[in-house]
Order: C-alpha cells, then sequence, then structure tokens
C-alpha cells in the first residue's frame, strides 16, 4: 500500500496539470463523440495553455519577489509569524502518510461525485490544488495522532469547497473567458462566498457608479488605459515603492524598469495564451451540447475544475494583486491582534482574489476593497493557526529560517479550510456534528437555487456595468 501511495504521489509530481489535464481532455472529448484529431488538438492547446501560464508567471515571481522582499526588509517591523508561501506548505502536505493517501481519496471522490450527478463539477481537473486538504489533514494528523478524523477533515472541506466551486463557476467562466471551465480549490473558490455578498453590499454603497474595469479605463484614458501601459506605470509603481531605500543606486532603476516591461509583458502576453487554452474547450463544449440536447438534458451545467494560474494575468486581477501586495503589508503592521508578517504569498495574490474580480465584473476598485477585507480576514486566520502549524512544520524538519513561527497567507489563512480545522481540532463531537449540519442544510437550499442564485451572481455583476453594454459572451479576458 505504501508503495502504491509514493508511487502515485511521484506521478503527480512528475507530471505536472500541464500533462495530465490533456489526458483528461482527449479522454472526455473522445466520449463525448469528436473525433480523435480534433480531440488531440484540443487537448493539445490544453497542455500549452497551461504550460504558457506556468511559463509567463514562472518567469514574473522572481522579477517581482526580490521587490517585495526589499520591501518588508525595509520596514524593519518583525512580526512572530512569519509567511513562507504555499510552496513550504505544499511540501508539508506531502510529508505524511494521510496526506498521501487523500490523494486516491480525494480522486476517487471528485469523479464519483461528479459522475453520480452530487455535483456539477469535475473536480479532478484541477488535482495539483488537492495539497490544500492534505496540508490541513497532516496538521490535524500530528496534532491529534487521529487518522480517521484528520480524513474526515479533508473530505468535509473538500464537500464544502465542491459547493462554493457550484455558486461562483458560472460568473468565473463568464468573466474569464473559459467555456464550462472554473477554479475549485480549497484556497480560491471558497472566497466566493465573501465575493458575492461584498460585491452586493458594495453596490448598496454606491460604488458600482465608479466604473474601474479595465475596458473602461481603455475608454477613459486612451493609450494610457491600455493593459501593457497600465502594466508598465503599475510595475514602475510597484517596484519605485519596494526599492524606495535604494533609489540612488543605478541597479535598483534597472530592477524597477525591468519590474516595469515584466508587467507590461504580462498584459500582453497572457490574454494571448488564454485564448489558446480556451480554445481547447470549444469542440467539448459543442459536443456536450448535442449530447445534453438528444439525451433530453440540455439544460445541465458542468465545468471542469482548471488551476487558478488560468485568471492570474488578467488584466483586473493582475491589477488588483499588485495593488494589494504593499497595502496588506502596511495594514499587517498596524491591524489590533495580527501577528502574521506577510511575504512569499504577496505574489499569490491574485490567485485567491479571482471571484471578488469575476462578481464585479472586472471593478477594480470594488475588488481592491474586496479583496483587502478578505485578506485581513487570512491574516487574522493565520494567526489563529500559526502555532499549530509550526509544530507540524518542525515536525517535518522544514527550515524555519529564523522565525518564531511560520504560515502561509494564501492556504492557512483561508477562512472556510481554518475554521474546518479548528472545528475537528477541537475532538468535539457537537462542533464537528454543527459544521456538516451546516453544510447539508447549505447543500440542499444551494442546489434546490441554483438557478436563482446563478442568476442573481449574474444580475449584481452586470447590471450595474454602467456607462456601455454588459457582455454575457465567453471569450477570454485581457
Amino acid at each position: 500500500m505504501e508503495g502504491f501511495l509514493s508511487a502515485l504521489n511521484m506521478f503527480f509530481t512528475t507530471f505536472q496539470a500541464a500533462v495530465f489535464v490533456p489526458i483528461f481532455i482527449f479522454i472526455i472529448a473522445v466520449a463525448m463523440g469528436v473525433k480523435p484529431k480534433k480531440s488531440f488538438f484540443s487537448a493539445l492547446s490544453a497542455g500549452v495553455g497551461l504550460q504558457g501560464f506556468s511559463l509567463v508567471i514562472g518567469s514574473y515571481s522572481p522579477i517581482l519577489s526580490p521587490i517585495i522582499d526589499n520591501m518588508i526588509n525595509s520596514v524593519g517591523i518583525n512580526l512572530p509569524i512569519v509567511d513562507l508561501g504555499w510552496q513550504t506548505t505544499s511540501i508539508i502536505a506531502y510529508s505524511y502518510q494521510v496526506g498521501m493517501i487523500y490523494i486516491a481519496v480525494a480522486i476517487a471522490l471528485q469523479v464519483i461525485l461528479y459522475l453520480v450527478r452530487y455535483t456539477t463539477v469535475f473536480q479532478a481537473g484541477d488535482l495539483w490544488n488537492n495539497y490544500s486538504y492534505f496540508a490541513w489533514g497532516s496538521c490535524l494528523f500530528v496534532l491529534t495522532g487521529n487518522f480517521w478524523l484528520s480524513m474526515a477533515c479533508m473530505v468535509v472541506q473538500q464537500l464544502y469547497t465542491l459547493l462554493c466551486t457550484e455558486i461562483i463557476a458560472k460568473r468565473w467562466s463568464t468573466y474569464y473567458g473559459y467555456p464550462n471551465c472554473t477554479i475549485a480549490s480549497l484556497h480560491t473558490a471558497t472566497v466566493g462566498i465573501f465575493a458575492v455578498p461584498l460585491n452586493v453590499l458594495l453596490d448598496k454603497l454606491g460604488l458600482y457608479k465608479i466604473n474601474a474595469d479595465p475596458v473602461t479605463l481603455r475608454q477613459k484614458l486612451g493609450f494610457i488605459g491600455e493593459p501593457m501601459t497600465l502594466g508598465l506605470f503599475l510595475g514602475l509603481f510597484i517596484g519605485i515603492i519596494g526599492d524606495f531605500n535604494k533609489l540612488g543606486e543605478l541597479a535598483t532603476w534597472g530592477e524597477i524598469t525591468t519590474c516595469g516591461i515584466a508587467t507590461a509583458a504580462v498584459m500582453a502576453v497572457f490574454p494571448k495564451v488564454s485564448g489558446i487554452f480556451a480554445g481547447s474547450f470549444s469542440a467539448i463544449t459543442e459536443a456536450g451540447k448535442k449530447k445534453m440536447k438528444a439525451a433530453g438534458t440540455a439544460d445541465r451545467e458542468w465545468y471542469l475544475a482548471v488551476n487558478d494560474a488560468t485568471g492570474y494575468g488578467e488584466a483586473a486581477t493582475l491589477i488588483t494583486g499588485i495593488l494589494l501586495m504593499p497595502t496588506t503589508l502596511i495594514v499587517s503592521f498596524i491591524l489590533p491582534g495580527n501577528l502574521v508578517l506577510p511575504m512569499l504569498d504577496l505574489v499569490a495574490i491574485p490567485y485567491i482574489i479571482q471571484p471578488f474580480v469575476a462578481c464585479s465584473n472586472g471593478n477594480i476598485l470594488k475588488s481592491f476593497i474586496g479583496g483587502l477585507l478578505f485578506m485581513i480576514a487570512n491574516l487574522y486566520m493565520c494567526t489563529l493557526t500559526g502555532a499549530a502549524f509550526t509544530e507540524v512544520a518542525v515536525s517535518t524538519g522544514i527550515d524555519l529560517q529564523g522565525a518564531t513561527m511560520i504560515t502561509s497567507l494564501v492556504i492557512l489563512g483561508q477562512p472556510v479550510g481554518a475554521v474546518i480545522f479548528l472545528a475537528f481540532l477541537t475532538q468535539n463531537p457537537i462542533v464537528i456534528g454543527a459544521v456538516i449540519v451546516v453544510y447539508v442544510v447549505a447543500y440542499v437550499l444551494v442546489h434546490k437555487n441554483m438557478d436563482a442564485i446563478h442568476e442573481f451572481i449574474e444580475n449584481s455583476a452586470l447590471n450595474h456595468a454602467v456607462g456601455r453594454v454588459a457582455s454575457t459572451e465567453v471569450e477570454p479576458r485581457g
């Protein structure tokens, strides 16, 4: 059994999403009646698109990270819990057998729940991001020594994630322009249950009157409002802020201008890659519609989970994320009761704010406010779970790099995952039962009113598109 789990772990470590997602695409396309040649090119386009996302983000992060690091170091404020990023968390997630065992359980659960129509989301399309569950499960196992409690915690987290995904899937697919696709990880999809009500609240406050989406900025500002130009200025801005204490050095200006050009490049290249990736689903979507129409189930919705990298470089998402990076850092210094110093996960903010951007239909101001409130919640959750996660990290031999405690702002700060973990950590049947009851009630209510919920979210996002016609056409965003 241990050999099988090690082999399974090695498979997903060796073959990344750009390899196994195309395999899924090819199998699904052929099963839906798409000709092998067309299925092959659909699958290949998906792989090329995913690899393109990885190359773009992988090249951009090393340019941005040193500037963020210098910003943190120049402030000189030390907080006891240091954010060492999702990368450290993923290592810990795969360090315990309970996490490795759940690899097989998660895949089986995701496939079965979709096939029996318990959910409209085929979550197995984004297998890599299952590590969020493994991280929480491994933490719980180390702290309690209870294997079955840890497994149950991960199952409940996964069920909550699927439900949240179903709520935002249509809006995410429509806004980001990927037909029948959605983000579906614990640290991204569950953000939707905060994004929807916050968008409504901000509309009530009249912020919808301020048109701050990329299309409007382009119309009002001319060439300055073009994504490439905005990327250049924004990159220069973040570079100057991050290297403010070194502006007298020539090398600093080289770093600043490189950041500006790199951000402009992401804005320019990302839509091209998005177009390739989105095109891989056209044949499947059409074949699916024909099959469902023939079977009399043409109104059934279905979504394939895709990696959150697919939305990272979209103009409103990247602009909002870059603005939130220094703002989150500054807020962490003055936030009462916060013990967390955000560091490595600051560059990952564009991953998790996508539900805010989609629900506001790209309104950067609303996305920024909603995203900031969410990052504040993340800081408090990391403060609550920091000691527990550090204990687990030490047991795996992770280097704390001089910190007293460590965390991951994006993974361990996720409120839904953290609350479920803390409930199971109590080992109190009443508390755990309450979490399960809330899920069952929510599942029944959401599925009973799914069409109305989707319509409400769409109307909330589109009806306040002041000054222009709100489009519901699905095409890749730039």
